[in-house]
């Protein structure tokens, strides 16, 4: 009984103190481990030096990243508004009858040539032809009496009474002929505008009235790109502003200028209408597409790199940039800011002229890296 008393006492005693070693033991790897660190970062800083001061040794077993760079210089960055428009012409005219009436003849087709007052069609004048006639006799005949009655007064026979009547009554059929022939001029449908005859709505045999289109012609040498822009560059855009204007069916780049600016801000939208003026080409069509890019700022001195380079870590903006550290070459991190972006290109603060900019192998890069370029 007494040795088995023992040997449970021994029991306990041993697994109380591997019980008080363990937190020890804890401590102690944590502690090496910390050390190991230490010296890990103490090999990767002597193999470094080691390759800058001899990097021909044997020792020396950093593997270099190949890079490519740009090395950057102050030059003019354009910011740019870009929104898609539509070509419109200035001169774009739905035509109408001035007067009601059936149209008698239409005298052109669509896509013919006219000149401003042409007429295009003719609606039914002959009541009116015949009015006018009618009054014409009547007026040769106020006229032979109007003659005589002033030769009499002349001659001071007859009584002024009888002169001012045969008077009045010339004057009056004058007047009833003149307002004839207005209301026969306005059963024409004359073109406003000189230009190409795009649309013929008018047929011979129907019914026109002013208000209803009757043609459509349009100017196409004067024509321009009509596009709506945010209210918030409303005090940016300035007539005389440099556009480029793509047309995606031509395939071609437009160099132009603001024409007109809007002063009011549509409610709905919160945009402001531009025109940009084209100039006159015969590939161009009213309700084309185009793609304006405008203008807005530029900055003379600015430092622009790709912005494929720009590497978002950390919450910072970053790119890398080769720096020469004796005969070796390393990779420095350098933090931006990206003030714009366009096409691709972005304008940075964070660099200086001179700066080479790893363009090529970025990705993956550490800070003192070393690198071939």
């Amino acid at each position: 009984m007494k040795r088995t008393a023992y040997n449970h006492l021994s029991v306990i005693a041993l697994v109380a103190l591997l019980a008080a070693c363990a937190p020890d033991k804890k401590e102690k790897l944590k502690e090496l481990k910390t050390k190991q660190a230490e010296l890990n970062k103490e090999i990767v800083a002597l193999e470094k030096e080691i390759e800058a001061e001899n990097p021909d040794s044997a020792d020396a077993k950093v593997k270099k990243k190949e890079v490519s760079i740009t090395e950057v210089a102050p030059k003019p960055f354009d910011h740019y508004i870009q929104t898609q428009g539509r070509v419109e012409a200035e001169n774009n005219v739905a035509v109408t009858a001035q007067s009601p009436g059936v149209v008698t003849q239409v005298y052109v087709k669509e896509g013919q040539q006219v000149s401003k007052g042409q007429v295009l069609a003719q609606t039914e004048n002959s009541m009116i032809i015949q009015g006018i006639e009618a009054q014409k006799a009547q007026l040769d005949l106020a006229t032979a009496v109007f003659q005589r009655q002033k030769n009499l007064w002349d001659q001071k026979i007859g009584t002024e009474v009888q002169f001012l009547q045969a008077k009045s009554n010339k004057e009056a059929l004058e007047r009833q002929i003149a307002s004839q022939q207005q209301q026969l001029e306005m059963t024409k449908i004359k073109s406003p505008i000189a230009g190409t005859v795009d649309q013929v709505v008018a047929k011979a045999g129907e019914a026109v009235s002013p208000g209803m289109p009757a043609f459509r012609v349009v100017n196409v040498s004067d024509l321009k790109v009509v596009a709506e822009i945010s209210e918030a560059y409303i005090n940016q855009v300035k007539l005389g502003n440099k556009v480029i204007v793509q047309i995606p069916e031509l395939k071609k780049d437009i160099t132009s200028k603001v024409t007109f600016v809007g002063k009011t801000i549509n409610s709905l939208s919160r945009t402001f209408t531009v025109e940009v003026k084209l100039d006159s080409r015969s590939e161009f069509r009213p309700n084309m597409t185009g793609v304006i890019k405008l203008v807005y700022q530029t900055a003379q001195d600015a430092i622009t790199i790709p912005v494929s380079v720009v590497q978002e870590i950390k919450g910072e903006k970053v790119v890398y940039i080769a720096e020469t550290n004796g005969k070796q070459t390393v990779a420095r991190k350098k933090v931006v800011t990206v003030d714009g972006v366009f096409n691709g290109v972005a304008q940075v603060q964070g660099l200086g002229s001179g700066d080479k900019v790893i363009t090529f192998g970025y990705q993956g890069l550490n800070d003192g890296e070393f690198i071939k370029i």
